[in-house]
């Protein structure tokens, strides 16, 4: 077997400069199909990071003018909702309907002390199903619940930097901050998947409206649906936007009066948009490792054609067809399995060492940790392509094999 291995290599180094040139096509072709691969795993990653913070099949409804007149009310009219609004569409709408959160933002940054510490924080009311839409991952205490709402209690739940801003190193559970000059205990801390940096407190949305003169008005409200399809989904935005400009007399053409994002409509056509991207890499890296396949083809037929007196020579001493064809296609085999696996140790060792530049990165700047996230290629995969690759090597040098093995003793040793 030493033997064997040693002829082979003696045969390509003879040929040194032909065999280095046509391993570095194979090794190229792999290695850009796992970079490829990588790189649009990255992109995907990235999609899935924005919207792990929200439920993936949430409508999110808000209010804007009107831009058609209708039944007697101009152009230009201001649509506000209220929790009548949301109750009316919790009943509607209940098999439809998972959870339903109307929601109060305060508009601009409001004045936050603790002690002597201050800041200028984000502030939403909300409802306790709100959690179950706008994922947080709670880290102190609890959320915003029941009792919060009934009672209109001054409770407030913080993000961790206005933890870490108002408080430093104490514990804030239990204690009484500042909003605007009302007191407000602190029931919980959370972490926002989305945005980790983000100063944002939450209060129950009745106490946000009787506190910063809401009186019953919601700014947006989110509903997550039980569809299970796009197609369902959509179903559901119709009917409520309809439902919505009935209630409120908006022309039945003016769409742009009530504005809805369809998380599972958009979601759907990232994952087609990013299906799309997996099948071009995936022509683009084939078509790259065929290249260097009809490459490893040509060698052989150009190696089989200069030791065709030595070949001749072989079988005129007894060496059988199929020896010759051995000895043939070991060579094309070598060379694509192990440009194959330098190409595949090449573009794993690139991502791994991108992915781990990425991770330093994002700790800060989270927003390219959501743009392009831990870029990597399945080894499962990788290992099937070189696999194929090694395969295809057996293919491309079948051929020349042939040729090789059909050659006539008398006529190799008379050819020059």
């Amino acid at each position: 077997m030493i033997d064997y291995l040693q002829e082979i290599f003696s045969t390509l180094k003879q040929n040194k400069l032909r065999a280095i040139m046509t391993g570095f096509s194979v090794a190229w072709g792999i290695f850009m199909l796992i970079i490829l691969l990588g790189s649009g795993k990255g992109l995907e990653n990235g999609m899935e990071f924005n919207f792990r913070g929200t439920s993936k099949n949430a409508l999110w409804i808000w209010s804007r003018r009107t831009q058609v007149a209708h039944d007697g009310l101009k152009a230009g009219r201001r649509i506000n909702f209220t929790v009548a609004d949301g109750e009316m569409l919790k009943r509607k709408f209940e098999d439809d309907m998972d959870n339903f959160s109307g929601r109060f933002h305060l508009w601009g940054d409001f004045g936050v002390t603790y002690k002597n510490e201050y800041g200028d924080f984000r502030i939403e009311g909300v409802m306790p199903e709100f959690k179950k839409i706008q994922l947080v991952d709670i880290q102190q205490g609890r959320y915003i619940n029941e009792i919060d709402v009934k009672q209109f209690r001054k409770s407030v739940i913080i993000s961790e930097p206005v933890q870490k801003h108002l408080f430093k190193d104490e514990d804030p559970m239990g204690k009484y901050i500042r909003i605007s000059g009302v007191p407000f205990m602190v029931v919980g801390t959370f972490v926002d998947p989305e945005d980790k940096d983000r100063k944002q407190l939450y209060m129950p949305l009745t106490t946000t409206q009787r506190v910063f003169n809401g009186n019953n008005r919601l700014t947006e409200m989110a509903i997550s649906t039980n569809a299970t399809s796009v197609a369902e989904n959509k179903r559901i935005e119709d009917e409520v936007r309809n439902t919505l400009m009935e209630r409120h007399r908006v022309a039945p053409d003016d769409q742009q009066a009530i504005g809805i994002w369809n998380t599972l409509e958009s979601f759907k056509q990232a994952q087609g948009v990013f299906a799309g991207i997996r099948m071009f890499v995936w022509v683009i890296g084939i078509m790259t490792i065929i290249a260097g396949i009809v490459g490893v083809s040509n060698i052989m037929i150009i190696l089989v054609k200069e030791r065709t007196k030595e070949i001749g020579i072989r079988k005129a001493i007894g060496a059988s067809p199929f020896s010759i064809i051995r000895l043939v296609l070991s060579e094309s085999v070598l060379i694509t399995a192990l440009a194959g696996f330098f190409g595949l140790v090449a573009g794993m060792g690139l991502l791994a060492g991108v992915s781990a530049i990425l991770q330093q990165i994002a700790t800060q700047n989270q927003d390219v940790q959501r743009a392009f996230f831990n870029p990597s290629a399945d080894l499962g995969v990788a290992l099937w392509a070189l696999a194929i690759l090694v395969t295809a090597g057996l293919i491309a040098g079948y051929i020349p094999a042939r040729k090789a093995s059909a050659i006539r003793p008398i006529e190799a040793l008379h050819d020059e």
